[in-house]
């Protein structure tokens, strides 16, 4: 498979991914255009913020399967089409956290104390010190917008600074808040009483624009406002306006609404009392490395098929959630797999019983991993994390969770049900000791046989020589049996047999089997799954 790097990303992802076998391209300054006319060769992008990935590039992408963000905002990706085609979009939300954080504390100190200014006035040979006299922190409020990873660790490092802390974020519960040490306020209030307001939010449609000339208008006298966020955020202009009429005493700004910021639109150009950095809130080297590194991982976990928590355009996950999950995604999509294999007809309803562990987290992510491998085999387009449930909608398939403490003769038990206008077929699964996948049931047959390769079921009377006469057959066809395991019905009556083999049975074999006298079905299943 084929990656391009469009942006400047650390050299360790890049190896990351060379090392695990992915040809890398790595093209940087490209426009749309020059995006557009070579985007149909990859598998996969990884971009920074100067890459904007339209809907244009998007709709010349014939194989893209999955969108890398090394860093955090993805407001230059067009998420909605991206969603649309399937494609998954994933970021790096944590590996620059404490970059940005820091910087934002730097970019406090600097402000306040005029470091910048100060610095260039001895650097010109003059000793001015009455001139930038600054003011303390200690005892001044902070107001912080968005109470996210990075919100919360300016909170920390602020509350070090004996400042007082004051929070919006819509978000975030008031459990969150009191654990922060940080009182909850609107955003009205927060900006007539902050000293010094801080935004940390993701650029979205609701925070464009979010504090423009009329919100600043209700600030304080003397306010300093710091903005290391998305630029889109904060009208600069209005802030330039605001800072040369000595409303707001200072302001401190990383992030722009058009970048890079030249001097012809600088609204800041002549005033000391503005600090503006070009974009550094992740200039670090150890963020660009982590950021690297962990959007490789995301993109090659998209590549494989498999689910991956940094998704923009999934259900987002909690780490604590996912470390519970992860274990049974193979799993679950396997009983997919089997389940529509089992069924006649079109589908009309898939349910999926948890028990055990399972009924008491978020399993949305595994519902979507049986989606995925039940319309797999039966769809000609790639089915993944993301449109699967989109499929699974504009096919008229209702999906049905069922969380049970009732686990019955199973203990941590997924049980999955698929309904057709000729019935209804179940598959049971279990995950022994976190590692081993089993399927235990399947419609009123106990069974034990793990989910891969081909395999052959075979519902039939239970009477003497029907496994010889099924494994003459499949011999004399060269077929090698690699197990075999006969399982009783639930309760008393006819038997079924689990065939491992090696390789695809032709389809006149397979006449031969179902003549079997005895045989009342025969099915074979193809348990592997789709990437």
């Amino acid at each position: 498979m084929k990656i391009l790097v469009s942006d400047d990303v650390s050299i360790k992802g890049v190896e990351l991914l060379r090392e695990h076998g992915y040809e890398v391209d790595v093209k940087t300054n490209l426009d749309e255009a020059g995006l557009i006319e070579c985007i149909g060769e990859y598998d996969g992008l990884i971009t920074r913020s100067m890459t904007h990935v339209t809907e244009k590039v998007i709709d010349a992408a014939t194989k893209l399967k999955v969108i890398g963000r090394a860093g955090v905002g993805v407001d230059s990706i067009d998420i909605k089409t991206a969603t649309e085609r399937g494609i998954i979009v994933v970021n790096a939300p944590t590996s620059n956290t404490v970059a940005a954080t820091e910087h934002t504390c730097a970019m406090i100190m600097a402000m306040t104390r005029h470091i910048p200014q100060a610095h260039d006035s001895l650097m010109a040979g003059k000793w001015d010190r009455e001139r930038f006299t600054g003011i303390q922190l200690k005892d001044k409020t902070i107001g912080i917008i968005g109470l996210g990873r990075i919100g919360s660790g300016i909170a920390k490092r602020m509350q070090a600074m004996e400042m007082k802390t004051i929070g919006y974020d819509p978000y975030i519960p008031e459990d969150r808040f009191k654990q922060l040490g940080v009182e909850s306020v609107d955003l009205d209030t927060l900006l007539r009483t902050s000293d010094y307001i801080t935004m940390h939010t993701p650029l979205t449609k609701e925070t464009t624009g979010m504090i423009g000339a009329e919100e600043i208008a209700k600030m304080k006298d003397g306010v300093r406002v710091i903005n290391v966020s998305r630029g889109a955020v904060l009208d600069i202009n209005a802030l330039a306006d605001a800072l040369r009429s000595g409303h707001v005493a200072g302001a401190a700004v990383d992030v722009f609404p058009e970048e890079p910021l030249g001097q012809d639109i600088n609204p800041f150009e002549g005033l000391d009392n503005v600090v503006i950095t070009p974009h550094l809130g992740a200039s670090t080297v150890e963020a660009q490395i982590g950021v690297s590194v962990d959007v490789a991982e995301g993109v090659m976990a998209a590549l494989n098929g498999e689910p991956v928590p940094t998704a923009v355009n999934m259900a987002p996950v909690p780490m604590n959630v996912y470390n519970v999950i992860h274990p049974y995604f193979d799993l679950m999509e396997r009983m997919g797999v089997i389940g529509v294999y089992l069924t006649e007809g079109p589908m009309k309803e898939i349910q999926v019983e948890y028990t055990g562990e399972l009924a008491d987290t978020e399993t949305r992510l595994l519902t979507t991993a049986v989606l995925k491998g039940a319309l797999n085999p039966i769809l000609q387009d790639s089915v993944n994390f993301v449109n699967a449930p989109e499929v699974a909608k504009t096919r008229h398939i209702a999906v049905k969770e069922i969380k049970s403490h009732d686990s019955g003769y199973f203990l941590d038990a997924v049980t999955v049900r698929i309904k057709t206008a000729k019935g209804e077929h179940s598959v049971v699964g279990m995950l022994f000791n976190k590692t081993e996948a089993k399927i235990v049931q399947i419609d009123e047959y106990r069974v034990d046989f793990t989910p891969e390769g081909y395999l052959l079921l075979a519902p039939h009377v239970d009477q003497p020589n029907m496994i010889g006469q099924i494994s003459t057959i499949l011999g004399q066809a060269r077929i090698n049996i690699t197990g075999m395991q006969v399982g009783r019905m639930t309760q008393a009556g006819n038997n079924i047999m689990a065939i491992a083999v090696q390789d695809d049975i032709p389809n006149d074999i397979m006449l031969k089997l179902r003549s079997i006298d005895g045989i009342l079905d025969m099915k074979l299943i193809h348990c592997d799954v789709q990437h």
